[in-house]
């Protein structure tokens, strides 16, 4: 009864996901409430003074006033764009913002024959920083680019785009983007010059804008079932690590969170963008529902009091590109928690490392996702051995526990207990084949996990009409495979004695396979290879109990 198990313990897996999903969004920790959002949108710091913090400039008693100067009137900015090898940023005079980012190495979901934007004008996805309180400039404000366009040129490790703008009483600033070759880090610095007569204590604020709607490539079955495509920000700190914050809790209040570590993002399916402070330098976290009705989650910093004459500096980098490990690792602690598979990640995280390994020893990702499923089988050889010898004892009586029934069809005690007498007799536990299955089930869900969220998989070619793993075979010819598996395994099986339950087991792999029609190709590919070495290793153990059928088929 391995598929009716297996079926079964599958369903009650995802249940139990589905409700523990359910649970941890009902009692996700609520934002703190907080006063309505700044005038235009500007970020304004935490109202108590920020701790000093060894490395790092006074806290000033009081924060920078919230008011933004408005830019002038009639002004418009010109679009200056960068292009590295991995992507092609548009950055606008008009706030100097970073308002479009085309990823040259990954391809759109819709059309596959253009590149991913990541940042635009669909979602109002932007990042944006300034200088907020009377002084100015911010993202409102017109900046002056050096260039016209910039280009990372052969040999060249960096490209560099300098903006600047005036603010009042003789300050200025100058706004650094510095792009890196093989990096998705985007260096940014805003310079402030105080030519003033007083002392300036400026606050720096870097934010990323979203309209909040959900951008995930998850095909909706795949989320009935639990597939990790959560759309918000995400703030880490040494002290709360890894915290979520959807978008929907951001209606009635905002959040906020001081600390001297960690980094603030925006987390969609596949990609994320962050800012990251430098460590050690007191930062304040907020995300709020903007007044012109988008989400902002921004960083707030302090460079330090800049006297007459003076300059400061405040330096952050932003991450803005794919979840792939490696680069998430490099660019800040904690980044790579972003790739999110809930509750079993303990199990998820080894399952990615050995896939990335074999992909490594293969070069495609389909041949990895196979070598993986046979090395999950022998890891789990004697398990579902015994799982099998259980069942094959179990086949060998069927006839016995079939005349059983009708022998005691009226008097279902009598029948129990002749049933347990003919298990002891045999040496047979009834139960034996389930456990092996339920020690599984585990590791099958983190893999579904790990196969949904890993941007690697994300359109990988395996071989012929499978040209990208993270999405539903074309052809459904793997899920028919898959039908066909399900199907002889049943055979296999002992058929229950009771005419209802056999008649439902009948049909349960013709149902339960529908769901593999709405799974992607490399999850179907993995229970597939699954089932085919499961069909041969329980044909095998079939084998040597049918030479034994004498000693077990006593009448």
């Amino acid at each position: 009864m391995d598929t009716q198990r297996l079926i079964l313990l599958v369903i009650f897996s995802f249940s139990l996901l589905m409700l523990w999903e359910a649970w941890e969004k009902e009692k996700r920790p609520k934002p703190v409430p907080a006063a309505p959002a700044a005038q235009q949108g500007v970020p304004t710091p935490s109202q108590s003074a920020p701790p000093a913090v060894a490395g790092t400039a006074p806290a000033p008693a009081k924060p920078a006033a919230a008011g933004v100067p408005a830019a002038a009137p009639g002004a418009k900015g010109e679009t200056v764009r960068v292009t590295t090898d991995l992507m092609v940023a548009e950055i606008d005079t008009q706030g100097g913002t970073l308002k479009r980012l085309e990823l040259l190495r990954h391809k759109d979901s819709a059309d596959p024959s253009r590149n991913f934007v990541l940042f635009g004008p669909e979602r109002r996805y932007e990042a944006q920083s300034g200088i907020t309180g009377e002084a100015g400039p911010n993202h409102l404000s017109l900046w002056s680019a050096s260039v016209k366009q910039a280009a990372l040129e052969p040999g060249k490790d960096t490209v560099e785009l300098r903006l600047t703008a005036a603010g009042r009483d003789g300050v200025s600033v100058d706004k650094v983007y510095t792009f890196k070759r093989d990096s998705y880090v985007i260096d940014v610095s805003l310079e402030v010059h105080n030519r003033g007569k007083e002392n300036l204590t400026p606050y720096a604020y870097f934010q990323l804008t979203h309209d909040g709607r959900p951008t995930s490539n998850v095909n909706s079955v795949a989320e009935t079932f639990g597939a990790q495509s959560f759309t918000g920000f995400a703030i880490y700190t040494a002290e709360k690590a890894f915290e979520k914050v959807h978008p929907s809790d951001l209606d009635k209040a905002k959040f906020e969170r001081r600390a001297d570590s960690g980094w603030l993002g925006f987390v969609q399916h596949y990609f994320v963008s962050a800012w990251i402070p430098p460590d050690k330098m007191v930062r304040d976290y907020g995300a709020l529902k903007r007044n012109d009705g988008l989400y902002a989650g921004n960083v707030v910093l302090q460079p330090g009091t800049v006297a007459p004459g003076g300059s400061a500096q405040v330096k952050l980098s932003l991450y803005a590109g794919p979840q792939e490990q490696r680069r998430l690792q490099a660019a800040a602690p904690g980044m790579d928690l972003v790739v999110d598979y809930g509750f079993l990640a303990i199990i998820a995280w080894p399952l990615f490392w050995l896939l990335e390994k074999f992909h490594a020893l293969s070069g495609n990702w389909g041949v990895a996702i196979i070598l993986l499923t046979v090395l999950i089988k022998i890891v789990f050889f004697p398990l579902s051995a015994a799982s099998y010898k259980s069942m094959a004892k179990m086949k060998l009586i069927t006839p016995r526990l079939t005349k059983l029934r009708e022998m005691y069809a009226h008097d279902r005690n009598k029948m129990n207990q002749a049933m347990m007498e003919l298990y002891k007799t045999e040496k047979i536990n009834p139960l034996g084949g389930c456990f092996p299955i339920l020690v599984q089930i585990p590791v099958f869900i983190a893999l579904y996990w790990v196969l949904l969220a890993a941007i690697e998989l994300r359109h990988a070619p395996f071989i012929l009409w499978i040209k990208d793993l993270s999405a539903l075979d074309p052809y459904y010819v793997m899920p028919i495979l898959m039908t066909v598996t399900m199907v002889l395994q049943t055979k296999m099986n002992p058929v229950p004695p009771d005419p209802v339950q056999a008649k439902v087991m009948q049909f349960m792999p013709y149902v339960f396979s529908i769901f593999f029609f709405f799974f992607p190709a490399g999850l179907v590919l993995y229970w597939l290879v699954n089932n085919i070495l499961s069909i041969a290793q329980q044909w095998q153990i079939q084998r040597m109990f049918d030479r034994d059928k004498p000693a077990h088929a006593k009448r």
